[in-house]
């Protein structure tokens, strides 16, 4: 019990990072140049957490085919959940946008964040469940990551009219879905612990495929590309300094 109040806390902590995201938009809207480096920070820090932590721990575990399997379902299934499910892609326009259209955008974007956090949540239930050092830090780096997604939510709802304060509450709330995604992974992963490199592929296969369909995209083309390098280095040094902190 006391291990899943642990993940619960944690992964609610990294979810509402969201708010934070909001909150910066409601103090004053980043520019094109910023908002490139904040998606391209998220990007490249996504990418090097799957390769570097989740599937590299997944396959020092289980070896390569375990790791290969779970990283092609990951990034599988999230191709079918992108594909079926009702939402856009971060600031996707289509024909001449109306501020309408705008509010409509930042809604289900906020849809695609939550169900982005489901998945996210699973990697830091898993992380924990195999070592609490390990979840710690991937929880650590998805707080970090979760922020410019809660600039990508309320940026278009505040261009769109909405009032500053409901486009930051949208922002925040978008990240309650990472709790739960963590907590069918505790409470999954406490019966079948074997399963747990696979999972942790899986997750890392989800989050390569959310940086390349929609993260790093939305990044060059709404904003500035060598503002996005910049970030998506900063974003993988990131995820190198948070492994040598946690020590993992």
């Amino acid at each position: 019990m006391q291990q899943l109040l642990e993940i619960l806390f944690i992964s609610l902590v990294a979810g509402l990072a969201t708010g934070i995201g909001g909150l910066i938009v409601l103090i004053r809207k980043p520019g094109r140049r910023t908002f490139g480096f904040l998606m391209g920070f998220t990007g490249g820090l996504m990418i090097s957490l799957s390769f570097f932590e989740l599937v590299g721990e997944a396959w020092r575990i289980s070896g390569f085919e375990m790791a290969t399997a779970g990283f092609g379902l990951g990034a599988g299934f999230m191709f079918l959940v992108d594909y079926l499910t009702p939402h856009i892609r971060f600031f996707e326009k289509e024909g001449n946008i109306v501020d309408s259209s705008l509010v409509r955008a930042g809604s289900l974007i906020a849809v695609g964040i939550s169900i982005h956090n489901i998945p996210e949540g699973l990697a830091i239930g898993a992380g924990y469940m195999h070592m609490p050092e390990f979840g710690l830090m991937i929880a650590t780096a998805i707080l970090l990551h979760n922020i410019p997604e809660g600039v990508a939510t309320a940026l278009p709802l505040c261009q769109g009219g909405v009032c500053r304060s409901k486009a930051f509450k949208t922002a925040l709330l978008s990240g309650l879905a990472e709790p739960l995604g963590a907590m069918i992974a505790a409470l999954f992963l406490s019966a079948y612990a074997e399963l747990i490199p696979l999972s942790l592929a899986f997750a890392g296969g989800v989050m390569f495929f959310i940086s390349l369909d929609e993260l790093i995209p939305a990044a060059r083309e709404h904003g500035h590309q060598h503002y996005t390098s910049a970030g998506m280095i900063l974003g993988a040094i990131s995820v190198l300094i948070l492994s040598g902190v946690f020590g993992v």
